[in-house]
């Protein structure tokens, strides 16, 4: 069986790699991988520590292009390379450009799809924006999907998507993290390594760890934003990490308003064991990213989700996630309500993690091997 793994983000990397993994340790499968490069610069360092090299590179990044130039493109160029491959199965991850493309490229040409990270839903067509329509057209065009959760695939289920196959696998985020945090407890070199990167941070101190990129809060939002983290910052005994995300909108903000304070270190993406480092690391983390709310809870940290609605209520369920919305003042209060209180903190670090033990890119290729 020829199978095509396709990501083009970071996430979507660090997500697809236990996956590509274990297609790689199968007899009975092909695989081939491919990377649009939608988010080039960050994607190498993910590729580097699973050792994945892609097959094909499309090289879609065009700076300054919207969604709609990105998704033509990324159509247009999947469907070449799939009338040159004739994959059996094309596996995609989650709600980006690149899932969304790919899986309509792959369904234009009658090849059958895998969807990773199946069902999560808003039920909000604008937050996130445009990850939530992505997803659910990705959920639509497969034939096989893969749930994280058994609330993922009651979504499914409700939107009469039964006919389908949805197998409740756990998410494979959890297989990369354990993967990451079992070479940091044993890796002495690889360890102290990622350790010495941070020089500048004072191990006396609380430690918060902050990320954000959502579009849906572009503008106002990430200014309000920006300023709540200011606020804390000004707290005795605390200290703001923040890797910026690269687009524009985030870092026009952020700089403006947190340059020049000696707690708080805007700093570049980072690969993702030194992100798993400062995750474990981190006092808490605020944060608008859907990956850190299903890792963090591995971790044992608590994350303040700087939006309004998530797609994954289990992390919420489970006391491991906060929605604190992009308000200046809730952000503020919240956080420096658990700062205060670390009983709460030590409380949500023994909570279960709802999504997952490590083995989901197992169930996922045992389901396509069948």
């Amino acid at each position: 069986m020829r199978v095509v793994s396709v990501f083009g983000t970071r996430p979507e990397a660090i997500k697809m790699a236990p996956v590509i993994k274990e297609l790689e340790n199968s007899p009975h499968i092909e695989s081939i991988i491919c990377s649009t490069g939608q988010h080039r610069e960050m994607l190498s360092p993910v590729l580097k520590i699973f050792d994945i090299k892609p097959d094909h590179d499309l090289d879609i990044l065009v700076p300054g292009q919207s969604l709609n130039s990105l998704f033509s493109r990324t159509l247009a160029k999947m469907s070449d390379l799939y009338a040159d491959l004739a994959p059996d199965r094309v596996l995609v991850h989650g709600d980006t450009t690149t899932a969304g493309a790919a899986a309509l490229a792959a369904f234009h040409n009658n090849i059958s799809v895998g969807h990773v990270e199946a069902g999560l839903r808003t039920h909000n067509m604008n937050e996130p924006w445009p990850e939530e329509l992505n997803r659910r057209l990705v959920d639509l065009m497969a034939d096989q999907l893969y749930a994280p959760t058994q609330g993922a695939k009651n979504n499914l289920l409700s939107e009469h998507l039964g006919e389908r196959q949805i197998i409740v696998t756990g998410n494979t985020v959890i297989d990369a993290l354990l993967f990451i945090r079992d070479k940091l407890a044993h890796d002495d070199e690889f360890a102290t390594t990622i350790a010495n990167g941070f020089p500048q941070l004072d191990p006396s101190k609380k430690l918060i760890l902050v990320t954000g990129h959502r579009r849906e809060s572009f503008g106002e939002g990430f200014r309000q934003f920006a300023l709540a983290l200011r606020d804390i910052a000004s707290m005795p005994n605390v200290q703001l990490i923040y890797p910026v995300h690269l687009n524009p909108n985030v870092q026009t903000p952020v700089r403006e308003i947190l340059s020049g304070l000696d707690n708080v270190f805007l700093i570049a993406p980072l690969d993702y064991p030194a992100f798993v480092y400062l995750m474990n690391r981190a006092t808490l983390i605020i944060s608008d990213s859907g990956g850190i709310q299903e890792e963090a809870p591995s971790l044992g940290k608590l994350v303040l989700v700087t939006r309004n609605v998530t797609e994954r209520p289990e992390a919420v369920e489970a006391g491991t996630v906060e929605l604190v919305g992009t308000d200046r003042e809730r952000i503020v209060d919240r956080c420096l309500h658990y700062l205060r209180e670390p009983e709460l903190l030590n409380h949500i670090s023994k909570a279960k993690n709802p999504y997952g033990d490590g083995k989901a890119a197992q169930r996922i290729v045992k389901e396509i091997t069948k």
